[in-house]
């Protein structure tokens, strides 16, 4: 059908005979002269049709049309100096073509332009339905070509340098329900029993490491059935590894290693070694986030010792309630953040109130240290504490100090989530930086308001810290989290492998012993044919692949996505089933719709 790819003639295929197939990008009319840029996977050529060289040609080409399947045969030729593109890799050179040979037409109008050239701005709704149109534009076809360079590289330094394994696991599997909500599905074959498809390969790459296979990847599918947002999809793609007999340091160094040669193979880009590391609490403390963006300052000062005996109660009361108060001191802000902005009904307020604080305190530095503030904290500080404050913060003139005070998570969550905002409004944010962070010494459990009971920060089967093994609820894990650019693109630990320790952790979660046995009991009896000493981590490869594209939306690197409501617009599903199927599965509906209101 064809003997080159359309992005691939240069120079050196000059006075050659090509064929190529591909779409239409566009066509021009130059005063007789007709144009056709045609498009593959690999990119355009320019084919000419002329009516006095190649006039059965000329006569084809002026019959096309946007996005018709053509065959073309031709003969490569050097372009003209005037008509050189340098902005294409087959910009040298175009083809005079003999014969178009019409493989398709286009016979319905096109929902949006395809064509760069005529590229427009298209609904993501409109972008989804036709997903086969939007995948041959160039910003989509780039990513998802990224995403294979990615994932190939990934294959070539485990296989090929580091002797991992590719083994699949099950996709129908058993409920675990301990973290997000399990996409279950019925059996016919066992009535009354359910699978649930996989939130995660955990289990079986840890009984993999029983078996002995040492070391184990995969490019695994995951499900789980929870809120979405822009970086979540109901069904995504983790590269899982697991690794036994190796030290805390060294799975850190081999990762290190992975994600570097991801970087120069996909885009190119040495990395230096090794990535700094920093303690959980310590993020927590100088950013008020385990994910900490790290590319601008703007770090955040804690003030609870300071402000607990201070005249000023919504700080000291929030202290002695086992609060704390923190500032985050904003240099040279006066005149970009007025006061209106901060008070309720202000874009700032509002961004504090979305994370759950109750109001947003503030001064401003003015010349000479002295603090301008309406309202109370002024009036409420004595000549020391004003000074000390300043000292902390290392405010000067120009600066706007904003104050959280209450319970250490919502203060946390709102200086942050302000911090953010205002680093990329202020430009503090450098976007051609990659600053990858390690997370350590996370502690092994948090406490679940909810249920009134400990859950695992990571998952259960995390190991302890050997110096905490006495008092597990307060405890440290050996766990890690890799952060790039203030996200979070893999995490992991090293495991528990023995089931003494196992069980006394399903116990510190509130997990009885039958219950535990009900669903681990496989993983804990394996514990008991000597299971080796292992560790692993997970990548978010459709998170890690937006970074690298410089999408904001991980639906933009994933070919076939669902909605933020969990929809596929493109099949429209999920859809009604019928009702013999759910015969044969014992299943009923108990959904009922809500009537509609006559108007």
């Amino acid at each position: 059908m064809r003997t080159h790819y359309c992005g691939t003639v240069r120079k050196e295929h000059i006075g050659k005979t090509v064929t190529f197939c591909g779409w239409v990008d566009r066509r021009r009319d130059h005063g007789g002269v007709i144009f056709v840029d045609l498009r593959d996977r690999t990119g355009v050529v320019q084919i000419v049709g002329d009516p006095e060289r190649t006039p059965e040609a000329y006569k084809q080409a002026d019959a096309l049309r946007n996005e018709y399947v053509v065959r073309v045969t031709g003969t490569v030729y050097e372009r003209p100096e005037e008509s050189l593109n340098p902005k294409l890799p087959t910009g040298e050179v175009e083809v005079y073509a003999e014969t178009i040979e019409l493989l398709n037409s286009v016979r319905k109008q096109l929902p949006f332009q395809v064509s760069t050239a005529e590229a427009e701005n298209v609904r993501e709704e409109l972008r989804l339905k036709y997903r086969y149109l939007d995948l041959r534009r160039d910003r989509m076809a780039n990513n998802i070509k990224l995403r294979h360079e990615t994932i190939k590289a990934m294959r070539r330094f485990l296989e090929d340098e580091e002797g991992f394994l590719e083994v699949e696991t099950p996709i129908l599997t058993k409920s675990t329900p301990e973290g997000a909500r399990d996409y279950l599905v019925p059996s016919r074959v066992n009535p009354g029993d359910w699978f649930a498809l996989p939130q995660s390969p955990q289990l079986f790459k840890q009984l993999l490491m029983v078996s002995g296979c040492d070391r184990y990847y995969q490019i695994a599918r995951c499900f789980r059935d929870e809120d979405l947002r822009a970086d979540r999809q109901p069904e995504f793609t983790q590269l899982d590894m697991e690794m036994s007999f190796m030290s805390y340091d060294e799975v850190i160094d081999l990762n290190e290693k992975l994600v570097a040669h991801i970087y120069k193979a996909v885009k190119g880009i040495d990395l230096p070694r090794p990535f700094p590391r920093m303690t959980y609490q310590d993020a927590l403390d100088r950013y008020g986030s385990d994910r900490p963006d790290t590319r601008y300052g703007l770090e955040l000062v804690d003030l609870s010792d300071l402000m607990k005996d201070s005249g000023f109660k919504v700080f000291s009361g929030a202290v002695k309630s086992g609060g704390i108060v923190k500032a985050l001191p904003i240099p040279n802000a006066s005149k970009l953040i007025s006061n209106v902005r901060i008070k309720p009904g202000g874009d700032l307020f509002k961004e504090a109130a979305e994370a759950g604080a109750k109001g947003l305190a503030y001064i401003r530095v003015k010349e000479g240290g002295e603090i301008d503030t309406i309202g109370a904290i002024k009036d409420n500080l004595s000549d020391e504490q004003r000074q000390e404050l300043l000292t902390r913060t290392d405010a000067e003139a120009g600066h706007l100090l904003l104050f959280g005070a209450g319970d250490a998570d919502t203060v946390n969550k709102t200086l942050d989530r302000l911090r953010q905002v205002i680093a990329r409004e202020l430009n503090m944010v450098d976007d051609s930086k990659i600053n990858l962070l390690w997370i350590t010494d996370f502690p092994m459990f948090e406490w679940n308001a909810d249920e009134k009971r400990l859950e695992a920060l990571h998952h259960p089967f995390t190991a302890p810290n050997p110096e905490d093994l006495n008092d597990l609820k307060t405890a440290r894990a050996l766990a890690y989290d890799l952060v790039l650019n203030g996200n979070e693109i893999g995490g992991g630990s090293l495991r528990i492998y023995q089931r003494e320790i196992q069980e006394k952790v399903f116990e510190a979660i509130g997990l009885s012993q039958e219950e535990a046995n009900e669903k681990f009991g496989f993983l804990m009896e394996a514990f008991e044919y000597g299971t080796p000493p292992h560790a692993g981590i997970a990548y978010g490869l459709d998170r890690l692949v937006m970074l690298l594209a410089g999408e904001e939306s991980i639906r933009d690197v994933i070919a076939f996505p669902k909605t933020q409501q969990a929809r596929c617009l493109l099949t429209d599903a999920p859809s009604p089933v019928d009702k013999k199927q759910l015969k044969e599965l014992y299943v009923s509906s108990t959904f009922k719709p809500k009537e509609k209101k006559e108007s």
